[in-house]
């Protein structure tokens, strides 16, 4: 028997999460039945949608969330003992998956990509659902152009990071908007973004006409509230906008969420287009995205910087820093 470990979320999130609405639970695991695997967790990661979908679950709930292992035990002969595979199975030390391929299209485990030699840390980052977020939210929703002016929010975070440095890739005027001095120096000395500005001591208003006088043709956006407003407002004609996410209002409960201009005037006049998506629609492309992630990460084209914390009892504060912004890149666990 194998004694395993899981975080299970007990209360629905009031403000920031709080320790006490988690459950460390220990248990034993049964044996393994037929077209079973039984996973030991290395990495695991901590992501804005885990606060997101919190009130949209029945709690309690074990945290979900995706995790890099490698295979222990298996009755599965498509994975044998010692695959390393990425599973959606959360915040735990061992886990057990069944029957991989009775799952359909949106599987929770797959076999880690070949990583040429990278870090299998990587399969919950650049080469995992934050990067396969990056590729096709940008590629598929903004299609840029060369030499159009991209912004993008949350630019230091696992997403935006890698957005900036494809748009840079591929021939554009990348600005990013981060949440502290240290995180602009990283976007602009070694990522290569044109321009970058802690948006907490700038005037956005000001420093975007500066940093973009034509306009932005490109808007990637992480966070949502008036910053979006400001960037949405400063478009040019046919302007594409791809919503990922709204870090800017994660804590706060809907009778509290922030004000933010009007954008129909821009978006009539403009012509805009502005669209929000899910990762899952690509779900099937992801190798694609994988296998030119790896591509320019090993050839220097692309930095996959990782902000990682020690420790399976640490999870909880690995998640909370993430939230409250305090990683630079990817927030990710080292069980």
């Amino acid at each position: 028997m194998v004694k395993a470990r899981k975080y299970v979320v007990k209360n629905y999130f009031k403000g920031a999460p709080k320790r006490n609405d988690y459950q460390l639970v220990e248990y034993e695991l049964p044996a393994l039945q037929d077209k079973e695997i039984l996973i030991k967790v290395e990495w695991i990661s901590v992501d804005p949608y885990q606060r997101v979908y919190n009130s949209l679950k029945d709690v309690p709930y074990d945290q979900f969330g995706f995790q890099v292992g490698t295979v222990q035990e298996s009755r599965d002969s498509n994975f044998p003992i010692g695959t390393q595979v990425v599973s959606h199975k959360g915040w735990s030390d061992y886990t057990i998956v069944k029957d991989v391929a009775a799952m359909g299209a949106l599987r929770e485990v797959y076999k880690l990509p070949d990583m040429k030699g990278l870090s299998p840390s990587l399969g919950v980052g650049a080469v995992g659902m934050p990067g396969a977020t990056a590729y096709f939210g940008f590629l598929e929703i903004c299609k840029p152009e060369r030499g159009e002016t991209v912004v993008v929010t949350g630019a230091a975070g696992a997403v935006g990071s890698i957005v900036g440095q494809i748009a840079r890739i591929k021939g554009c005027k990348v600005i990013g908007f981060a949440g502290s001095d240290y995180k602009v120096q990283w976007l602009e000395k070694e990522l290569g973004f044109d321009k970058a500005f802690n948006y907490k001591t700038v005037n956005v208003t000001i420093a975007l006409k500066e940093a973009a006088p034509n306009g932005v043709d490109c808007y990637f956006d992480n966070v949502g509230g008036e910053i979006s407003s400001i960037i949405i407002n400063q478009m040019n004609k046919f302007g594409r906008v791809a919503v990922c996410g709204s870090t800017s209002s994660l804590n706060e409960d809907a009778a509290r969420l922030p004000k933010a201009t009007i954008l129909q005037p821009s978006m009539v006049s403009n012509q805009l287009k502005i669209q929000g998506f899910l990762i899952w629609e690509w779900f099937s492309r992801w190798p694609e995205a994988f296998s030119q992630l790896i591509q320019w990460i090993k050839s220097g084209e692309l930095k996959a910087r990782e902000h990682v914390t020690d420790g399976f009892d640490n999870i909880f504060d690995a998640f909370n820093g993430m939230l409250a912004g305090e990683n630079t890149g990817k927030a990710i666990v080292k069980v």
